[in-house]
């Protein structure tokens, strides 16, 4: 038995990522239908816009879906409190310290699971009681870790310390990448740039296509003193380029990046002037299609690449 489809009570061992503009309800219910876990991202969305997420999400389906929250979130208390309220029974936690509140949730039932870019806040996860770590190497879109560590390098680093169950994120969109991160020691993988470009993800179609046209080295992880960010390089890229050529202080930078850049970007559909936060991977993606055909053709594209294994 998988450890990640026995932890979450799923069918296969995907987890979509929980990403910010692109993950509401219609995107984690299409991923759950097709058996996957799939994962709202309240990482943009008020109180009560993800209370009525999850409220939405529990009508669209009958299977496990989870939620997703940046611990770096102004209303954190008020969010965990929707959630507990709303009876959701998975939660990932990123960006901040798991103790926080790994214990608040576990003593209500809820699976946790944290993502982490090293071995170090993998030990760290797992003293604080959580059920599962999301290792997630530098290839990945969006926020990263300072360390710079590869999915290829981390995921294996991560297994020989860990006990609980270890889920690969990062630079993966295929069975081939999946396969490849459980070969490493995963027992999971999570996906978001696959997802972030599917028929229900709630990005601008803007958004979507530049993820499709975006080949190898058209992302680049920048902003590092406010918090390390990978993204397509556009006008708004450049403009950042630019400003560090002046030796910038940290004022400087959060001055250019300005409010709501991301939401610009990625769910209004701004290409010039918006924070496109998109994975290495892209270079990979080269179509728009629903979520369940996604999963469906991954889950294919593992059961293929396993059979050719043996002749290796």
């Amino acid at each position: 038995m998988n450890k990640i489809t026995q932890l979450f009570n799923i069918q296969y061992p995907v987890i979509q990522a929980g990403m910010i503009w692109a993950s509401g309800y219609k995107l984690a219910s299409a991923v759950s239908n097709a058996g996957g876990l799939g994962i709202i991202g309240a990482g943009s969305m008020y109180p009560d816009v993800l209370r009525e997420h999850i409220q939405k999400c529990k009508k669209a389906t009958d299977k496990p879906f989870g939620v997703n929250v940046p611990m770096l979130y102004p209303n954190i208390e008020e969010i965990m409190q929707i959630i507990v309220d709303e009876g959701v029974k998975i939660v990932f936690t990123s960006a901040g310290n798991p103790k926080t509140w790994t214990s608040f949730l576990k003593e209500k039932g809820i699976t946790v699971v944290h993502v982490v870019s090293s071995v170090k806040f993998a030990l760290k996860a797992q003293e604080a009681g959580v059920d599962a770590v999301v290792a997630e190497g530098f290839e990945a879109g969006g926020h990263n870790g300072r360390e710079e560590t590869t999915t290829f390098t981390l995921i294996p680093m991560v297994k020989e310390k860990l006990t609980v169950p270890l889920i690969a994120a990062g630079g993966i969109a295929t069975g081939r990448g999946m396969l490849a991160a459980m070969v490493l020691g995963a027992d999971g993988v999570q996906i978001g740039s696959r997802f972030a470009a599917s028929v229900e993800s709630s990005s601008h179609e803007k958004f979507k296509q530049a993820i499709v046209n975006a080949q190898d080295g058209d992302t680049h992880v920048t902003l590092k003193e406010l918090a390390p960010v990978r993204l397509i390089k556009n006008k708004f890229f450049h403009d950042v380029v630019a400003l560090y050529a002046t030796s910038p202080t940290p004022d400087d930078l959060k001055a250019l990046l300005g409010r709501a850049r991301a939401k610009k970007g990625m769910f209004e559909g701004d290409l010039e002037e918006g924070e496109l936060e998109i994975g290495q991977i892209a270079g990979l993606i080269n179509d728009i299609k629903p979520a369940g055909d996604i999963l469906r053709e991954i889950i294919a594209d593992f059961e293929a690449a396993k059979q050719e294994v043996p002749a290796l």
